[in-house]
C-alpha cells in the first residue's frame, strides 16, 4: 500500500488538495532539497542520536524505568527530543533510497525503554515521574506533559505509515487514553501551556479511524481562550489563551506556540468543516504575513518571551526569528495550501523553507542556530540568549535541531498534490513523481520526470513517460516572478493563471518546460517597518541575500557601507566553497565618522570615496566561513 506523509486528510475532508505518497515523490540529483535530505540522512539524524545521550535526555527515561539512578537532567520537555528524533527516522524509513535501517537497533531499544517507563495507567513523561512525581498534570502551564505526548504520537504516526510498526504508537495510545479520561468530555476544563497536541490527536484519528481522538482535539481548541493556564509574568496572550480560537483577531503570543495551534486548528477544520475556524486562520494567517514576519520567513521578534511583536515590529538586530517558528510555518502553511489549493501559501512555505529554516544549519548538518537574526554587528560581543553569532552542535533548550531532522526526512512530502486528477507542483526540484500508484491521476502516464537548477536558476522541466491526459498540470507561479515562458510539448503555450498556478489542460502532455524569469532585485520594506527604513534587501527568485564582512574588501567595515539603491545588480559568479551563486552590488563607503553620538543635523551626508562592488551571499549559507558581521537590510544612505 502506499506510504501516507505527516498530514493526511481523510477522504471527504474538507480540502481542495491531496498530498501525494509519501513514497511517489523522490528528490533526486544535487538540488538544494535532495542534497539537503542526504545531509539530513547521513549526518543530521546521527549528530542528534549522540546528542540525545549527552543530553541526558535518554538517561532520564532509564532513570524513569529505573533501569539507572540519578537526576532528571535539562529542561522538562526534553522528552520530546527523543520522540522528535524518533520521528524523523520514521520518515526517512519512507523514504525511497532512504537509510534508516542504520538506525534500527536505536529505534528498538528506545520503544523498548518507553515500554518498560511507561507507567500501569499508560503515564510517561520522565520529568514528573524523576524530579516531581506527586505534580503530574498539576502544572500544565508549564509542564508540557501534553506537548510531550503529542510528539510521541506523531513518532508513532511515522512509524505506523511507514513500516507498519505500531508500538511507538501503542505507547502513545496508552498515555493518550489516560489524558482522555482526565480532559475529555466531562473532564478538566484546561488546555497545554504548548499547543502541539491537538494537530497530533487529529493525525491519530486518520490513522485509527476513532473519533474520540478527533473529539478530545477539537475540544482542546475550543477550552483555548478561556484563560485556564493560570496568571503568568508573559500574560495569558503568550500561551493563545487569551480569547477563545473562534474570535481572535490575529497572532500573538509566542510564534510556536500560536502557529502549532493554528496547524492544529487547521486540521480539525479539514475534518469538521466548522467554517468559524477557517475565518479564523484566515485572520491570523493574514496578521502573521502582512504586518508581522520578516523577508525570510522568519517569525518573533522579541526575545523575552520569542514572541510576535506588535505589527511592524521587525528589528533585524534583535530579530528571534526562532528555527521551530520557521518550520511551524512551513507546517501550517501546508495545510491551509491543502485546505484552500491556493498558491500564496505554497509561496511561503517556499520562503521560510529556503531561507529561515534552511539558513538554520550548517552545510554539513550538524550545528544549527536555535534564533536566526538579519544582522550581526562587526563589533558583537559574545552571544546573548538563544542567539550565538555562530551556529552551535546543539543548546540546553534543543528543540530545534531534532524538529529540523524531523521536517527534512519528510520534505518530499509537501512538493506536490493532487486533485480531482490533476497534479499540482508546489516545490521544484530534481527528482521523480510515481504516478501509478495514485488512483485517477495522469491516465497513461505513470511517471513524471522533473529537471531543474531551481532555486539557482529557474528552469523546470516535466516530463511524461507516457501521454498525460485527463484533468490538468498545475504550476505554482511564485508571487515574485515577474515573468515566465511555458513550453508543452516542444511548443510555445499559453496557459490560464489561477489562484498562483499556470494550469496547463491534461490533452496528451509529454513534456512541459517552465521558464521563471530570476532577474536580481533590491526590495524595501513596508514604511511602517521603522527599524529599516531607508534600507533596502537583495533578493533573486525565492532567495534573500546577505552582506557578510568577509566579501568586503580592505578595511571596509560592514556598518560602513551603503548601497546604490540605483544600480544595477546582477548575478555573480559561483562560490566554490559555499557551491552557490552569490550576487554582486555596488554601492560606496559611508561618509566619514563625525566622531559624535548624535551629531547635528545639517542634511544628507554624502558616501565618501569611489564605487565598491561587492558581493552578496544567499542568506541560508551566511555564517559557513570565517566569523564577523553579516546584514540582510543595507542602509542607501
Amino acid at each position: 500500500m502506499p506510504i501516507t506523509g505527516p498530514v493526511s486528510p481523510l477522504p471527504g475532508a474538507h480540502s481542495v488538495l491531496r498530498p501525494l505518497p509519501l513514497d511517489a515523490v523522490s528528490l533526486t540529483g544535487t538540488g538544494q532539497l535532495a542534497s539537503w535530505q542526504r545531509v539530513n540522512r547521513d549526518a543530521t539524524l546521527a549528530h542528534c542520536v549522540r546528542q540525545l545521550e549527552e543530553s541526558g535526555a535518554l538517561a532520564n527515561l532509564r532513570i524513569a524505568a529505573g533501569l539507572e539512578s540519578g537526576v532528571f537532567r535539562g529542561f522538562v520537555f526534553a522528552d520530546s527530543d527523543v520522540y522528535k528524533v524518533l520521528e524523523a527516522i520514521g520518515w526517512e524509513a519512507g523514504r525511497a533510497g532512504g537509510g534508516a535501517e542504520m538506525f534500527d537497533s536505536f529505534v528498538d531499544d528506545t520503544v523498548a525503554l518507553l515500554q518498560t517507563a511507561q507507567q500501569d495507567d499508560g503515564y510517561l513523561d520522565s520529568f514528573f515521574q524523576v524530579a516531581k512525581p506527586d505534580e503530574k498534570f498539576a502544572d500544565l502551564r508549564w509542564g508540557h506533559e501534553l506537548y510531550c505526548l503529542g510528539h510521541l504520537l506523531q513518532a508513532g504516526v511515522a512509524w505506523q505509515r511507514t513500516r507498519a510498526r505500531t508500538d511507538l504508537l501503542e505507547v502513545g495510545l496508552r498515555f493518550a487514553g489516560l489524558v482522555g479520561q482526565r480532559f475529555g468530555a466531562g473532564g478538566v476544563d484546561a488546555v497545554c501551556g504548548h499547543p502541539e497536541i491537538e494537530t497530533a490527536l487529529v493525525e491519530v484519528y486518520r490513522v485509527t479511524g476513532q473519533r474520540r481522538w478527533l473529539e478530545l482535539a477539537h475540544r482542546f481548541i475550543d477550552l483555548r481562550g478561556h484563560r485556564s493556564v493560570g496568571e503568568d509574568r508573559f500574560g495569558y496572550g503568550y500561551f493563545q489563551d487569551h480569547e477563545p480560537v473562534r474570535t481572535v483577531p490575529g497572532a500573538t503570543g509566542h510564534s510556536v506556540r500560536q502557529l502549532y495551534l493554528a496547524a492544529g486548528v487547521a486540521d480539525v477544520y479539514a475534518e469538521n468543516g466548522d467554517p468559524e475556524l477557517l475565518a479564523a486562520l484566515e485572520r491570523i494567517w493574514s496578521d502573521v504575513h502582512r504586518s508581522k514576519m520578516y523577508v525570510t520567513g522568519g517569525l518573533g521578534s522579541r526575545h523575552r518571551d520569542e514572541a510576535f511583536g506588535d505589527p511592524f515590529e521587525l528589528p533585524p538586530d534583535r530579530a528571534y526569528s526562532e528555527t521551530c517558528a520557521a518550520i511551524a510555518s512551513v507546517q501550517f502553511n501546508w495545510r491551509m495550501l491543502l485546505l484552500t489549493g491556493e498558491g500564496r501559501f505554497a509561496d511561503e512555505i517556499e520562503r521560510a523553507l529556503y531561507n529561515a529554516v534552511a539558513g538554520s544549519t550548517t552545510s554539513d548538518g550538524t550545528a544549527f542556530f536555535y534564533s536566526n537574526p538579519l544582522q550581526v554587528r562587526t563589533h558583537r560581543d559574545g552571544a546573548h540568549e538563544q542567539a550565538p553569532a555562530r551556529r552551535v552542535g546543539w543548546y540546553d533548550c534543543a528543540c530545534c535541531p531534532p524538529n529540523l531532522a524531523r521536517l527534512v526526512s519528510s520534505l518530499q512530502h509537501y512538493a506536490a498534490t493532487t486533485a480531482a486528477g490533476s497534479l499540482q507542483l508546489h516545490l521544484y526540484e530534481t527528482g521523480t513523481i510515481d504516478l501509478g500508484g495514485v488512483g485517477g491521476v495522469g491516465g497513461a502516464a505513470t511517471v513524471a520526470r522533473i529537471r531543474t537548477g531551481y532555486p539557482v536558476d529557474g528552469v523546470v522541466t516535466i516530463e511524461f513517460d507516457a501521454p498525460f491526459t485527463g484533468g490538468e498540470v498545475a504550476l505554482r507561479v511564485p508571487a515574485w516572478a515577474e515573468s515566465w515562458r511555458l513550453t508543452v510539448n516542444g511548443e510555445a503555450a499559453a496557459a490560464t493563471v489561477s489562484a498562483g498556478y499556470l494550469r496547463v489542460p491534461g490533452a496528451g502532455i509529454r513534456s512541459i518546460e517552465l521558464v521563471l524569469d530570476m532577474p536580481v532585485r533590491l526590495r524595501r520594506a513596508h514604511p511602517q517597518v521603522d527599524a529599516v527604513r531607508g534600507c533596502v534587501v537583495v533578493t533573486r527568485g525565492p532567495l534573500v541575500y546577505a552582506l557578510e564582512q568577509a566579501d568586503l574588501p580592505g578595511s571596509l567595515v560592514l556598518e560602513d557601507f551603503v548601497v546604490d539603491a540605483a544600480a544595477d545588480a546582477e548575478l555573480g559568479p559561483v562560490d566554490a566553497d559555499l557551491g552557490v551563486p552569490l550576487v554582486r552590488i555596488t554601492g560606496a563607503r559611508r561618509a566619514p565618522d563625525p566622531g559624535e553620538l548624535y551629531p547635528v543635523a545639517s542634511g544628507a551626508r554624502s558616501p565618501g570615496g569611489d564605487a565598491i562592488t561587492v558581493t552578496a551571499v544567499p542568506y541560508y549559507r551566511w555564517g559557513n566561513r570565517a566569523p564577523g558581521g553579516m546584514r540582510v537590510w543595507i542602509p542607501t544612505s
